[in-house]
């Protein structure tokens, strides 16, 4: 079983960043795919990005332009980027072991921890 860390959360004002950091306990880090995710109060978990084992990426169209994933292989961890953050990016953020399908629908494992929380203060 993968098991996977987040961590980089915060409290930051509008327009500030923040890097997500997403470590895995696994040997086989390269041959799979990471999404992050996230669930504010009130609303239901929604993926923010995708990463396939091959650094095939996907982001959510509310993110274009200002968040931005990545993966390093012998960290076995993966980043998510948030830049230019808005109140409404305040969530919990949680990463997750995927399927990233060929037509780039994205499927995540049944195994969440406990996220990491991001706050954007106005």
């Amino acid at each position: 079983q993968v098991q996977l860390m987040e961590s980089g959360g915060g409290l930051v004002q509008a327009g500030g960043s923040l890097r997500l950091s997403c470590r895995a306990s696994t040997n086989m880090f390269n041959l799979i795919g990471i999404g992050w995710y996230r669930q504010a109060p009130g609303k239901q978990r929604e993926l923010v990005a995708a990463i396939s084992a091959d650094s095939t990426t996907l982001v959510a169209e509310y993110g274009a332009g200002r968040l931005t994933i990545s993966r390093d292989n012998a960290e076995n961890t993966v980043y998510l980027g948030l830049n230019s953050l808005k109140p409404e990016d305040t969530a919990v953020y949680y990463c997750n072991r995927i399927t990233f399908y060929s037509d780039y629908h994205i499927v995540p494992y049944d195994d969440w921890g406990q996220g990491t929380q991001v706050t954007v203060s106005s």
